[in-house]
């Protein structure tokens, strides 16, 4: 048997028809930047999540910066945020030239430990940002508690980069309405995913929206004439429309996502008992942009898998605080001891809403084979 990682093609070929046709009106109206879809797909958003605002843009990084951006992040600001995240949540504060300040992980479910934020805040920190690792939210109820610099008297922001998790919830409402700013990605492999580069920032805040749609185009408040410094963050036409038929029937993905979470979880858990399976807060859904175990032998187990056809892959291998392009924050090895530790055991098995039950019982089987050897 051979697995596919995300089945991006079988779920084409699901929306198929209603894909190219969506694609096809864009041609005809060759209207390929900032068409009539930009704005049905961010008011669709909005419909789905409750947002008050939706304001699409190129990628789940432009997000980040947007967000950033709105919110006067200026050179010397702190941010805290987590080190074991995809490069993004941390460069693009480096790019804006803040600095970036890592707190270590909660071992459970790997997200940022609100219990360690306390003492990271500086005078100089002006924002908080939790990463939605694998698609679950952050302890959002206990990060909120720090909204308020007690060196300053001035407000701590909070942009979540959820980059991986949109459609989960958190107390029962999207993550948007936990945060000043919430970011995400449609990158292909996403659980919302277009056809190459798009994301999204939401909020419930009209005066930050506004400021993010004129930042994305260059910061133009009418044409030609620019009242912030902006940028080309823009989310091409076709690329919303084809997003926007995806989300039709993202709610049956969703579910689909946590059936196939939910048969792993059972399948490995009564044949591998060395294996520690992803765990979801009682306060949270998961989007389960990954299904990510901890394992021992990793390299082996993963070589195992690929003979026997089943992709694996690693994410994250190297916490950010050791990444070279961060050694000027002088951070070292044992700083963060969770994050270390969990980058060397964590590994993501194939994870999209097509799995059927005889895939993920063969991949237990085969799992439980390779860890034996």
């Amino acid at each position: 048997m051979k697995i596919d990682f995300a089945k991006l093609q079988y779920q084409y070929q699901l929306y198929k028809d209603e894909i190219d046709s969506a694609i096809q009106k864009v041609l005809d109206k060759s209207n390929y930047i900032m068409g009539e879809e930009v704005k049905i797909l961010e008011e669709n958003l909005c419909k789905f999540t409750g947002a008050k605002n939706a304001v699409t843009c190129a990628s789940g990084t432009e997000a980040l910066i947007m967000a950033m951006m709105a919110l006067d992040i200026q050179p010397g600001d702190e941010i805290i945020t987590t080190p074991f995240t995809f490069i993004a949540t941390a460069e693009t504060i480096a790019l804006l030239k803040a600095k970036p300040v890592f707190v270590d992980i909660d071992e459970t479910t790997y997200n940022i430990d609100p219990s360690k934020i306390e003492a990271a805040i500086t005078p100089k920190t002006k924002a908080i940002m939790p990463v939605s690792l694998y698609g679950q939210p952050a302890d959002m109820d206990e990060i909120n508690k720090f909204t308020n610099n007690q060196y300053t008297n001035t407000p701590i922001h909070i942009i979540i980069d959820g980059a991986q998790s949109f459609g989960a919830t958190y107390q029962g409402k999207a993550e948007v309405h936990h945060a000043d700013i919430y970011t995400t990605s449609f990158f292909p492999a996403k659980p919302l995913g277009c056809f190459g580069d798009g994301g999204a920032v939401l909020t419930n805040n009209d005066e930050l929206a506004e400021k993010m749609r004129m930042i994305r185009v260059h910061g133009q408040n009418k044409r030609y004439h620019h009242k912030y410094i902006g940028l080309g963050g823009r989310m091409d036409t076709i690329q919303c429309a084809i997003t926007d038929v995806k989300l039709k029937y993202y709610d049956k993905d969703l579910a689909k996502r946590q059936e196939v979470a939910d048969k792993y979880t059972k399948a490995l858990s009564t044949k591998h008992q060395s294996l520690i399976t992803p765990t979801i807060l009682d306060s949270c859904t998961s989007a389960y942009a990954q299904y990510s175990i901890r394992v021992q032998n990793r390299d082996n187990l993963q070589a195992n898998l690929k003979e026997q056809g089943i992709p694996t892959a690693v994410h994250y291998p190297m916490p950010l605080h050791l990444q070279e392009c961060f050694k000027y924050l002088g951070y070292k090895e044992g700083d963060f001891p969770i994050a270390e530790k969990v980058s060397k055991e964590i590994m993501s098995l194939p994870m999209n809403p097509y799995l059927t039950d005889e895939e993920i019982e063969y991949i237990a089987i085969q799992l439980e084979k390779a860890t034996n050897n």
